[in-house]
């Protein structure tokens, strides 16, 4: 298995297995980038169908977190773990404090938060075996739930969108749809409807819908994901599953802006193009989707929640400057925000060349 990802050259710094018989944890941490701080990254409790996928899935994320640190201003690199199991029957005090022993042991490399599967609830129980975690509660001193500020940064990015595209950073009048309205969609739905925005949403939980109904009488349902990106809409926000824009679903597309939450919204490289060439503008999802991760990051100074609003605010300022770069250098905005990201990365850490005592 380690020969595979060296075979594939991920460009990973590192990647440890861990695993504790007694408790049944079985896990993979994978640190991409150490370039501008420590590797910040959630924890995915998921019961992958074999080692591989959990394997491929963590090099994936861990890089998209270096990214997306990057963008958002942090002097953090990218890292991630996955825990290969279902968390509604394999969670225990004990696997995850075993798991919290294995993040220890890296001496600070990698600090973990909440992601697919795992709460602010383990992160403190977690939290009891190490001292590189964030996201925890309120009450053991950390930022709470992340989806809060999350909401808040995407629809930061949709403001910065509608100003590229229709020149005001106004949604009122605009109908927008909203793919799943879990944590982070109810939220931004909330944020649409005091805007003024028309909000379509759908989800395939109907009590996920009945609360958002039940708190924004004014949205509007539709059947399904396909229904809702076929809709007469002017931004689709998916806010669910990943790689939902491909070669199938781009070409059915009526909305200018493609502006949402949810990770890895590109089927594969390439897709930005089709959107492109549609007229399309597609908001980078690493880099609207980053107000959660400036969110828990800022429990490593002491967190205050002002101060981190002020940094998901500034998403509309880089989503600005992504856009300006895209059109200065013809490319889509996904290659945008991969260049500044990289940028970043290379020039900051060049830094480590100057000695200091």
């Amino acid at each position: 298995m380690t020969d595979g990802v060296f075979g594939r050259d991920s460009g990973h710094e590192q990647v440890v297995y861990c695993q504790d018989r007694a408790t049944g944890l079985k896990a993979i941490i994978a640190v991409y980038s150490t370039a501008l701080g420590p590797a910040l990254g959630g924890t995915r409790f998921y019961p992958y169908a074999s080692e591989a996928d959990a394997l491929e899935d963590v090099l994936a994320l861990s890089k998209g977190m270096a990214y997306k640190n990057a963008l958002a201003g942090l002097d953090l690199g990218g890292g991630k773990a996955v825990i290969i199991g279902d968390p509604r029957t394999a969670k225990s005090e004990a696997l995850l404090r075993a798991y919290g022993r294995f993040v220890q042991s890296l001496g600070g490399r990698y600090i973990t938060a909440c992601d697919v599967g795992t709460y602010v609830a383990d992160m403190d129980v977690i939290a009891r075996e190490t001292r590189f975690v964030t996201g925890r509660s309120r009450d053991d001193g950390g930022a709470g739930d992340s989806s809060v500020l999350t909401a808040f940064g995407v629809f930061q990015g949709m403001r910065a969108c509608a100003e590229h595209v229709w020149g005001v950073p106004e949604l009122r009048g605009r109908r927008v749809g909203v793919s799943g309205v879990g944590k982070v969609g109810r939220l931004l739905t909330g944020h649409l409807v005091e805007a003024g925005a028309e909000v379509v949403v759908t989800d395939v939980d109907e009590q996920a819908i009945d609360r958002v109904r039940a708190a924004h009488p004014s949205v509007e349902v539709v059947a399904d994901s396909a229904t809702l990106f076929r809709s007469d809409l002017d931004v689709l926000a998916p806010c669910a599953l990943g790689g939902v824009l491909s070669e199938e679903t781009v070409p059915a597309l009526r909305a200018k802006i493609v502006c949402g939450a949810a990770n890895n919204q590109l089927a594969h490289p390439g897709v930005e193009k089709l959107l492109d060439e549609r007229g399309i503008l597609f908001a980078p999802d690493y880099l609207v989707n980053a107000g959660g991760v400036i969110q828990v990051s800022d429990e490593l100074h002491g967190f205050d929640l002002d101060r981190a609003r002020r940094k998901v605010t500034a998403l509309y300022d880089t989503a600005k400057a992504v856009f300006a770069l895209a059109a200065d250098e013809g490319v889509p905005p996904a290659t945008a925000a991969d260049r500044l990201a990289e940028r970043r990365m290379a020039e900051v850490s060049r830094l480590r060349s100057i000695l200091t005592p």
